[in-house]
């Protein structure tokens, strides 16, 4: 029967929209998502965005959903399938940023051609007053491939018929507008702008001088850039959300389609790259209320949902006085991760690194560096209009007029070094009490690195970016700590992405499962009393969260991790077996002018890589095969080496060092050139398959039935074997998992052929369909974390929730390397578990296993011997 939508997903499933893969495409997928049991489709962005983008992340233009996507039309045509199965829409946004350059942004080439005195001046993050002369009233246009003057000899610059104003100039796939009052006279006498000769190029460089523009080398944006971007992505432009204007053109489509019941919940992407994050999201549930009343009567009468993509650092909790949702999950992949991490490995672990990669740095000192090197090469420009938005304070003030720059700047960039968290929220009044707590840690370590000399400005540093109330100071002074406190924000959120995740992930590897979004390698596993503490805390703060463990950006998938995380649990191995690979490799490395290709550290990792992402359908002798999943492993690997930024990069790309390091990857998966070496991956990766397996059960199990809102990224229905982006992106075989799901096999009758995935489908099947049956327990219910007694219990994590008279019983393995062995099956030899158990607080009651429905009948305790029967993880119900 189909369920109601309600207002808080029961379960969403995330899809990829593109040219590929369009609205009308997802059509013939709904049967399959609902029968499935999911309650709500959750849809990348779909607005209009750069043609061919794969993501939506680009958006051009707000007035339209993407034609490439099939349009508006196609959008009503999915809706309509979605509610004949009684199934909701959640939709990602884009509010922060937009897609720039190009020729297909009609705002952005309104502001070129306008300026500061046009229409659409205060749409973008644009500094009209930069301390510049040069860059006053203008904005940089970092768009040209070589610098300006060469560009401009060789004639790539040249003024055609285009744009808003009627002419512009035209530079490969970019478009220039020029301004108004110079287009009439310039079309008059247009050929004198030639730019063959060298007098049309001297008037062709008069005439942009005298625009609201100038053109500059790519290369410029990183020290000169006067416009905030996303990251240091010059082709997306951050959007200034905070305008009342720039937040009603840009979210009126998107209201509409709410107020018409088309859509049922947003996204929020990237959150923290707005200037008042809490704000934001406050006043779009507003207008989302305001906009639900003219909702038609067919459409479902619920509140709106809204989550946040919001990285948290440990200990961090989503500010309550935002009024969403929660975030879409990145803290929980984190603590499934980590939880099934075992403890016991780190230490062996740790030094295999240390002895493996040569660095003696352990991950908070690859950040550091890290940060160091993004502040300096990447967000320089951005560090600098932070640092001369503090230096402004100081000269308007008479006891600070004399602190330099140059210190403010040093002090700033201590500060950034050490910044625990994505960002802060501090604005006019006094900083909430995590917000001090923050600043008080990162003051702290930055005054330890700094010489006493500097130690007074940063206390008037820690004063003016959190501590000060403002509503007392004058005006303009009041002013200009909010333009600090905004330029700072906005500036640690990026240094901490592109330092963290697009950094230091890529240089410290002791385990490359702990180097997930979201997730903090320093961290190496979770013991269960604190997995139960964050299960405890989002249930009573917020429950309707999304549980992710997949996401369309993640660095590897979910099974991958696991099989990584299998790997703490037999570290000694382990650690012998990549000596053993190291060795045996050496013949296949370079020794370039630059170093050994590929150095110690990217072999290393690039061996974690190989073991826990071989296809579990894949033969060493099959060389189709292997060439295939070479090619997907070296989108990886060149990834990998720009990201660390120390051999390569993508500003400056060692184009030798990178096809050396293919080459080392050809010749360790050669079967001619390495056959021993081959085959003892493949064994390695089939000796670790089975125990990862468990581990990737229970960790659906958990998502599934933990505190809050399981989401399902396309295609991990099945084993997910992909790796980072794009490799995660890539078309899912719908039909296949249609056909295993109409077949409804029990997941015990599935695992003995583990390896197609199936098993994994039937376990998610069976789980969401218990959650449409009794939503109010899965959103509601009670959560009590329950101790195993007996020998093997403290490889067991268990819990019991409660609403209303019914009860579910959640039981996993967290360890199983060590029981299964050289088996080829996740399946628990006999006598594994004998002995340990869970108490219960009433004898004599019936339980049904979720799995097989058989009866269980259990007393004062439950063995765990049913994990040695059926599945490696157990999931009872009790109640009607």
């Amino acid at each position: 029967m189909t369920q109601p939508i309600t207002s808080i997903p029961r379960s969403t499933a995330r899809l990829q929209f593109h040219s590929g893969f369009t609205l009308d495409d997802a059509i013939p997928v709904v049967p399959y998502l609902a029968s499935l049991g999911i309650s709500h489709l959750y849809a990348s962005p779909i607005l209009q965005a750069r043609a061919g983008s794969t993501h939506g992340y680009d958006t051009t233009d707000h007035r339209h959903v993407n034609p490439e996507l099939g349009g508006e039309p196609a959008l009503r045509r999915l809706v309509a399938a979605l509610r004949q199965h009684g199934m909701g829409l959640l939709l990602d946004i884009v509010p922060n940023h937009m897609g720039v350059g190009g020729d297909d942004n009609p705002v952005w080439l309104d502001v070129m051609a306008h300026g500061p005195e046009g229409r659409y001046a205060q749409f973008f993050d644009i500094d009209w007053q930069s301390d510049d002369p040069e860059l006053r009233g203008k904005m940089l246009a970092p768009f040209l491939g070589r610098p300006y003057g060469e560009a401009l000899t060789e004639g790539e610059l040249k003024l055609v018929r285009k744009g808003p104003t009627g002419l512009a100039v035209d530079y490969f796939d970019n478009l220039f507008p020029i301004r108004p009052e110079d287009v009439e006279a310039t079309l008059a006498d247009l050929e004198s702008f030639d730019p063959s000769s060298e007098s049309g190029r001297a008037r062709l460089h008069e005439l942009l001088e005298r625009q609201h523009f100038r053109l500059a080398h790519w290369k410029l944006a990183s020290e000169e850039i006067n416009w905030r971007r996303f990251f240091d992505v010059t082709s997306l432009a951050g959007v200034r959300a905070e305008v009342p204007e720039v937040f009603d053109e840009t979210h009126e489509v998107i209201l509409r389609l709410y107020a018409e019941g088309l859509i049922d919940g947003l996204r929020i992407d990237h959150v923290d790259g707005l200037s008042q994050p809490g704000a934001y999201c406050r006043k779009l549930r507003r207008r989302m209320a305001a906009a639900a009343r003219h909702r038609p009567p067919e459409a479902p009468r619920v509140e709106p949902c809204i989550v946040v993509e919001k990285i948290l650092a440990p200990g961090e909790a989503l500010p309550a006085d935002w009024k969403v949702d929660g975030t879409t999950g990145y803290d929980f992949m984190d603590q499934v991760s980590a939880l099934l991490h075992d403890p016991a490995g780190e230490a062996t672990l740790s030094q295999l690194w240390r002895d493996v990669s040569g660095s003696g740095r352990d991950f908070p000192a690859e950040e550091r560096l890290a940060r160091r090197q993004i502040l300096r090469d990447n967000l320089a420009a951005e560090r600098e209009a932070c640092a001369r938005a503090l230096h402004r304070i100081a000269r308007a003030g008479i006891m600070t007029r004399d602190v330099p720059l140059a210190t403010i700047r040093r002090v700033l960039t201590e500060i950034l070094v050490h910044f625990p968290v994505y960002r802060i929220y501090a604005r006019a009044s006094r900083p909430t009490s995590q917000d001090a707590t923050v600043m008080l840690r990162a003051i702290g370590a930055a005054r330890a690195n700094l010489p006493l000399s500097d130690h007074p400005v940063l206390e008037l540093l820690h004063l003016w970016l959190a501590e000060e109330p403002l509503r007392h100071l004058p005006p303009e002074q009041r002013r200009l700590r909010l333009v600090a406190r905004t330029r700072f924000q906005q500036l640690s959120s990026p240094t901490a992405a592109k330092s963290v995740e697009d950094t230091a992930f890529y240089r410290y590897g002791r385990l490359l499962s702990r180097n997930e979004v979201g997730s903090h390698p320093g961290q190496f596993s979770l013991p269960p009393n604190s997995f139960h503490a964050a299960c405890h805390r989002r249930l009573e703060q917020h429950p309707g969260a999304l549980l992710a463990t997949a996401t369309h950006d993640h660095k590897r998938g979910e099974d991958v991790r696991m099989r990584l995380a299998a790997l703490s649990e037999i570290a000694d191995e382990w650690a012998a077996t990549l000596r053993g690979w190291m060795g045996a490799s050496t013949p296949l490395r370079r020794l370039l002018e630059s170093g050994p290709a590929p150095e110690d550290g990217d072999a290393a990792m690039l061996f974690q890589m190989l073991a826990a992402s071989w296809p579990l359908d894949l033969n060493p002798e099959d060389r189709a095969g292997i060439e295939d999943w070479i090619g997907r492993l070296a989108g990886w690997q060149q990834k990998a080496i720009r990201e660390e930024k120390r051999r390569s990069s993508w500003s400056m790309p060692d184009e030798e060092y990178e096809a050396a390091s293919r080459t080392f990857l050809e010749g360790v998966l050669d079967i001619t050139t390495s056959p021993q070496l081959l085959r003892g991956i493949a064994g390695f990766a089939e000796r670790i398959a089975p125990a990862a397996a468990v581990k990737g059960l229970a960790q659906v199990a958990l998502r599934l039935t933990a505190p809050g809102v399981p989401d399902l990224y396309q295609g991990t229905e099945y084993w997910d074997e992909s790796l980072v982006d794009p490799d995660n992106r890539r078309p899912v075989d719908f039909g296949a998992r249609m056909a295993s799901l109409h077949t409804d096999a029990s997941p015990a009758a599935l695992l003995p052929q583990w390896r197609d995935g199936r098993v994994k489908q039937a376990v998610i099947h069976r789980l969401l369909r218990l959650r449409a049956e009794w939503p109010e327990l899965f959103h509601h219910g009670s959560y009590k974390p329950l101790e195993a007694v007996g020998p093997r219990a403290d490889s067991v994590l268990a819990f019991l929730r409660e609403h209303e008279g019914r009860q579910l019983l959640m039981a996993v393995p967290l360890r199983s390397a060590t029981l299964l062995g050289g088996a080829g099956t996740p399946a628990f030899p006999k006598g594994s578990w004998a002995g340990t158990w869970l108490p219960l607080m009433r004898a004599g009651e019936q339980w049904h296993c979720v799995f097989s429905g058989r009866r269980v009948d259990a007393g004062e305790s439950l063995g765990l011997e049913s994990w040695e029967e059926e599945l490696p993880l157990l999931v009872l119900r009790r109640g009607a």
